[in-house]
């Protein structure tokens, strides 16, 4: 009988993990039609991380409620990699937050869905965020806030590795360690790709998780295309007490799309309707019209 509870289980964790590709994959579609609408977004960027956005929208990982966006007790995530705004407004739409019709006014003149993410115009963005190193200051500002008030909500960031250049991460990331704040948690995109080339040719970034251990974070490596992986290290949370938590997620740009992955020029690659079509057929997703 208990094997085949275990069973049981690793079969619900193996459906559960199948449900949340499918939805990443229809968030990558999503985007990639956004980007081909507007021809403009960073394509590569949105296709790495809709595993991440799954797992922690639909995951049930985000304590967070659609129908009341301001709940004072919901889980604050900052798109700090807020350049890859297609695939973040994607999830918010699928999510409830607001009309998922709005997905096509993409970067459209007076559109609510500005290029980078705007907190005055949609619901369920927490902060303006795009320009690099802004979002882990704003996040360890809004785990401080939890920790001064007797708050039990957490904060998650999600970063770009090429963002790890701008020094105002690496000076959040001291604050965060000095005030032990174990309700935060920062996820790196570990995607190798930066605007212009690989990032170990920009900027070495290697080793990435004895960096941040280093600054007094506890520290998880985890495949971040794979959700099961993900619910599981999420589910540890917060790794270490009286520590800030930072998740690796080994990543690869353009995930998902043949002619996209890891290839530097799709950082702002836009897609023709014919390349739309094969992401379509590659990602299992249905084409509209």
């Amino acid at each position: 009988m208990p094997h085949s509870k275990g069973g049981n289980a690793e079969n619900s964790i193996a459906e559960r993990a199948c449900e949340l590709k499918q939805r990443a994959n229809h968030i990558r579609f999503s985007a990639m039609t956004m980007t081909n609408h507007s021809n403009l977004g960073h394509t590569g960027g949105d296709l790495s991380a809709s595993d991440i956005l799954a797992t922690l929208y639909f995951g049930e990982v985000l304590r967070v409620n659609p129908a009341e966006p301001h709940w004072p007790q919901r889980d604050r995530f900052i798109m700090s990699k807020g350049h890859c705004s297609g695939s973040f407004y994607s999830t918010l739409a699928f999510k409830g937050f607001f009309p998922v019709s709005l997905l096509g006014t993409f970067m459209d003149p007076l559109s609510m869905l500005n290029g980078h993410p705007d907190r005055n115009k949609l619901p369920g963005v927490e902060a303006n965020t795009g320009p690099l190193g802004h979002g882990l200051p704003i996040a360890v500002g809004c785990a401080l806030a939890a920790r001064m008030r007797g708050e039990n909500w957490r904060t998650f960031v999600l970063t770009g590795d090429g963002e790890l250049n701008e020094g105002s991460n690496w000076e959040a990331a001291m604050t965060a360690q000095q005030y032990g704040l174990d309700n935060l948690v920062v996820i790196v995109d570990r995607n190798r790709i930066q605007q212009g080339d690989f990032t170990e040719k920009i900027i070495r970034m290697d080793p990435m998780g004895a960096k941040w251990a280093a600054f007094g974070f506890a520290v998880a490596e985890v495949d971040g295309h794979d959700p099961a992986a993900m619910l599981e290290c999420f589910a540890k949370l917060p790794l270490e007490k009286g520590k800030p938590t930072c998740i690796v997620a080994n990543t690869i740009k353009g995930k998902g799309v043949s002619f996209a992955e890891n290839k530097p020029a799709w950082h702002h690659g836009v897609p023709t309707s014919e390349q739309l079509a094969q992401a379509a057929i590659e990602l299992g997703v249905e084409a509209a019209g």
